[in-house]
């Protein structure tokens, strides 16, 4: 009978150590590949080794030198009918100068190097063989290990794994046959024990039929899941929200400027969610400054209008505080109170909001996570805004969305995400994308400037702000860091202050107290400083028109969405706006790719498409750090043609394929296959 995945029989006890790894089934077993291969299916004359190669060489040891103790170096001469070669131990273990005694026939795997002596090998691996021992008959797999655990081990336990009853195929055989995929178990064996014919580049290059049968396999898991968890909220059902006070219309008429088309048209998707019994689950992107914000006050407005309440969330304290202040000039002429409620709040007023919000008496919450905390109770929650959405992990979000039953939940992000991203990582979200800026916004001016010309920029500034500029200077430091060597912003902004006496700088970090940072705020807003000094706490939210100059400090160590991030916090205002990167040599090849892409681009989907070559879905996403299932062996964009067949296939397999599918899920997520994107 053919195993399932999911059987008891996947099931092995396997050595503490294995689950570091993440192995605890033969179905993990089965999904844990090499990192590479050596070739021990022929050996090569001794005569014929070259440097900087692995190959497997067989000969008589003609020579044994140990040193003497507490040292354990070990040196071994082998001969064969060509020539001589050395191993070399630093590290032997007793009795193994005894097993590899003079006369002995010994077969060797590792690397060739040149020493004092001519060619040699530093502990390769080796055994005692026989004139007639044969070879082995396929490549020899290379895995990764965690202490405790040997390539021995583990390849022990794989081939246990390799070698139960034929492993079910998951992927239903019209699929299989339209795609022309290879078989689950082929596949499978091929990465694990490929045949000395398979080309080694097309292995290593995961270009292989077999790796475009796991990949496919793999992107196919995560579509089925994302399909399932998107199901399962709609069929948990919402409140119908509609909006019988108005008052996103009030909101909208109350407003000193118009939506341009494209706030509207996502306003109008937005509403039509609402209105439905079905929970929505949108995610709204926009470029910097395309107005976000305020399409979220409407969505905020309407569900207000309908008798509900609504929380609104940001990842860090100044962006919360900036849509508090923004959303609190909105409603309050409305007559609707907005709560605050962030990690610093004294304990007096946290408590007075937290009895507001319960009782009903505040109907909008602002605030950072302290949101999700659970002595946060809610009246009738029908609304959770969360804004730069990737900032927070899967149980956050769910923490807030359990605040309420099933309410509608809006997620914004300024760092627009390619196409294929979203169709892999957002399947099971609805998509609405600002693609236009408001009038009056101006392109920003980009720059590149050395660090050996500081002294030039400084009085370029000081002439700037003389004319009455204001000027955010960023660095990405409080404090020294022996280790990075770059300039903090305490230091930046001593050095400023003694550089320019006659401007006004000021300072702003993420250590300040709430009040402090809200003063500095201010005073920058009012004008009553030139140059605000900052680490990147004003990456998002900031709004100061008048300022249109931003310096960047150790550009070159920076992200390509923090660049494009800090930026879009300049040229908000009439006056043509300029970013300068301030960079330092020696450039790596990955910090020259990305500032040559923000000197080139202010299209925020051009940035973001690079941003996720260069760096993969994981760092773009801030998956790794927020729990969303990452992809191990597909590449997005280099795969994105399995991912369309992954999606045209998960859609057939919950039609005509229940089976399947949960075998499939089991497969690849295990006891995790309930713990997706959310």
């Amino acid at each position: 009978m053919a195993k399932t995945p999911d059987s008891d029989a996947s099931l092995v006890d396997l050595p503490a150590a294995f689950a570091r790894l993440g192995l605890h089934t033969y179905a993990d077993l089965l999904l844990y590949f090499p990192l590479r291969y050596e070739d021990e299916t022929q050996i090569t004359p001794i005569s014929d080794v070259r440097t900087a190669c692995t190959i497997q060489i067989q000969g008589e040891v003609v020579q044994i030198e140990t040193a003497r103790p507490p040292q354990r170096q070990m040196s071994v001469v082998l001969r064969d009918a060509g020539g001589e070669i050395r191993l070399r131990f630093l590290h032997s273990y007793p009795g193994q100068a005894a097993q590899m005694a003079v006369g002995r026939l010994i077969r060797a795997v590792g690397e060739v190097r040149v020493g004092l002596f001519g060619a040699e090998m530093v502990h390769p691996r080796w055994r005692k063989v026989e004139m007639n021992t044969p070879l082995i008959d396929s490549l020899t797999p290379v895995y990764s290990v965690a202490a405790g655990l040997s390539q021995t081990l583990l390849r022990k336990h794989i081939k246990l794994a390799l070698a139960q009853e034929q492993w079910v195929d998951t992927v239903p055989e019209v699929v299989r046959n339209r795609l022309k995929l290879m078989g689950f178990s082929d596949s499978v064996l091929c990465l694990h024990r490929p045949s000395p014919e398979i080309s080694a580049e097309h292995l290593m290059t995961r270009t292989h039929p077999a790796w475009r049968r796991i990949k496919f396999d793999e992107l196919l898991a995560q579509q089925l899941s994302l399909r399932l968890a998107r199901a399962r909220r709609r069929a948990a059902g919402a409140a119908r929200l509609k909006d019988d006070l108005h008052l996103s219309g009030k909101l909208l008429a109350n407003l000193p400027f118009i939506l341009t088309d494209a706030q509207q048209r996502v306003w109008r998707e937005i509403a039509t969610d609402l209105v439905s019994a079905v929970p929505m689950q949108r995610l709204l992107q926009g470029d910097v400054g395309s107005g976000k914000t305020i399409v979220a006050a409407l969505a905020a407005a309407h569900a207000i209008g309908a008798g509900f309440q609504v929380v609104f969330m940001a990842p860090t304290e100044l962006l919360a505080e900036q849509h508090f202040r923004k959303l609190r000039s909105w409603f309050e002429p409305l007559g609707i109170s907005v709560a605050w409620l962030s990690g610093g709040l004294p304990k007096k007023a946290r408590q007075v909001a937290l009895e507001d919000l319960q009782q009903g008496r505040a109907q909008l919450a602002v605030g950072t996570h302290a949101l999700f905390q659970t002595d946060v109770v809610f009246a009738r929650l029908g609304l959770a805004v969360v804004d730069e959405q990737h900032r927070f992990g899967v149980a956050q979000r769910l923490a807030l969305r359990a605040k309420g039953h099933a309410p509608h939940q809006l997620m914004m992000s300024a760092t627009p995400i390619p196409r294929t991203l979203a169709m892999s990582y957002h399947a099971d979200l609805d998509v609405s994308v600002i693609d236009e800026l408001p009038p009056g916004r101006t392109p920003v001016m980009t720059k590149l400037v050395d660090g050996g010309r500081r002294d030039q920029l400084i009085a370029w500034v000081r002439a700037r702000c003389e004319q009455g500029a204001q000027v955010y200077w960023v660095c990405p430091l409080i404090d020294e860091s022996e280790s990075l060597q770059l300039q903090t912003a305490m230091d930046t902004h001593a050095a400023l202050t003694v550089a320019m006496p006659e401007v006004s700088v000021g300072l702003i970090h993420g250590r300040l107290r709430s009040a402090e940072k809200a003063e500095v705020m201010a005073a920058f807003a009012a004008n009553i400083l030139n140059v605000l000094v900052a680490t990147t706490v004003i990456e998002v939210g900031v709004d100061v028109p008048n300022a249109s100059l931003m310096v960047i400090e150790h550009a070159e160590r920076m992200g390509l969405a923090q660049l494009h991030q800090l930026r879009g916090r300049v040229g908000r205002g009439a006056e043509r706006s300029v970013c300068v990167l301030l960079y330092h040599e020696p450039l790596s090849e990955m910090a020259r790719a990305r500032l040559k892409v923000i000197f080139e681009s202010t299209d925020g989907f051009h940035v973001a498409r690079e941003d996720l070559r260069l760096r993969g879905p994981g760092e773009f996403l801030g998956a790794r750090q927020s729990g969303a299932p990452i992809l191990r062996f597909a590449d997005i964009e280099l795969d994105a043609e399995l991912v369309d067949q992954a999606r045209d296939a998960a859609d057939l397999m919950l039609w005509e394929h229940p089976l399947e599918v949960s075998a499939h899920l089991v497969r690849w997520y295990g006891d995790r296959q309930g713990f997706i994107q959310s």
